[in-house]
């Protein structure tokens, strides 16, 4: 298994990790069995690195992750996340200090474990500064409850204040062929800063994996339903560049899932994908994509059939875009 280093000073992590909040929710039904198979088969080929959160399922992504890795602590960097609360339904946002020791605490119990390698901040409270969370979480650093702290869905304005509080290892963003909203003055932070980035849904939801070409097949609670890019129109437009993307793919002889993850490789050690799968036929396609090798003319291909222009609607409904912080 290739390595890459998280942050100027964490742990060495598989470079492709696994993003585990499917096994829970949002992407039909879900099976225990087949789930603790799938992360039982990743650490077997050398995965090491998983992701969590305390919301996916109401704490029951964190109670699977726990059982599966039971025996097997010392062979892999367990990430979660607090901030996003689950109340009648809805979501909000809870950044203040309490709650972050609360959280850490309720987190460790269902984890089974005694420190969590990466805590993030699901999404920023925007009535309680970065700065007062940020705090808290250093504070579990130094009570050994938690060894790296990190941040998701902010930009580079938001990452720096946070980082003049505490050394932030890992920024968590939606990154892939079809959503590059990260680039430019958020990344060139991550790299000034020493902070990796951790690309969640390299696979467009399933989409750049080949696996959703009629969303009419989605199980109605599935929750691709209410992105805009998997609504009709849009959706035909991205299922057009999809086939360019898949032309590349079969020139380069690995499927579109491989491609999609080799390219996000190659924009930088600093970059570690965790594309999400309760499936091992996935989980081994998705590793494979560690034995694709792209060329400079390759990413200059991919970057012509998959530009920002390519691909048609937002990649969130409106109040979701609302969370993401500058």
């Amino acid at each position: 298994m290739q390595l890459r280093r998280l942050g100027r000073d964490g742990p060495e992590v598989s470079a492709i990790g696994l993003g585990c909040m499917g096994m829970s929710q949002f992407y039909g039904t879900h099976d225990d069995v087949e789930s603790e198979s799938t992360i039982h088969a990743a650490i077997d080929l050398g995965v090491n690195f998983f992701d969590t959160a305390d919301v996916y399922g109401n704490g029951h992504n964190e109670q699977l992750i726990g059982r599966a890795i039971r025996g097997r602590r010392e062979r892999v960097i367990i990430a979660t996340k607090f901030g996003a609360r689950q109340e009648n339904e809805q979501f909000r946002i809870d950044g203040r200090p309490d709650y972050v020791r609360a959280a850490c605490e309720r987190s460790l119990i269902r984890l089974g474990i005694d420190c969590i390698d990466v805590y993030y901040l699901h999404r920023l409270d925007r009535t309680t500064p970065i700065e007062e969370t940020v705090g808290a979480m250093a504070r579990l650093v130094q009570q050994g409850k938690v060894r790296h702290l990190g941040l998701s869905e902010v930009g580079s304005v938001t990452l720096e204040r946070a980082y003049r509080t505490h050394p932030i290892a890992a920024l968590q963003s939606e990154y892939s062929v079809w959503t590059r909203d990260i680039e430019g003055p958020t990344l060139d932070a991550c790299c000034r800063l020493g902070v990796s980035v951790v690309p969640f849904s390299p696979l467009g939801r399933g989409f750049l994996a080949g696996a959703v070409r009629d969303t009419r097949a989605l199980a109605s609670d599935d929750r691709r339903h209410v992105f805009p890019r998997f609504q009709q129109n849009n959706f035909q437009r991205n299922l057009k560049a999809l086939e360019a993307f898949e032309e590349l793919a079969r020139a380069k002889q690995c499927t579109v899932a491989q491609l999609a993850i080799a390219w996000l490789l190659s924009r930088g050690e600093n970059i570690i994908p965790i594309p999400g799968t309760r499936k091992q036929s996935r989980l081994r396609e998705n590793v494979g994509a560690l034995d694709v090798r792209l060329t400079a003319d390759d990413v200059t291909d991919i970057d012509r059939v998959c530009s920002p222009s390519a691909f048609a609607g937002e990649r969130y409904q409106t109040s979701d875009l609302a969370l993401v912080a500058p």
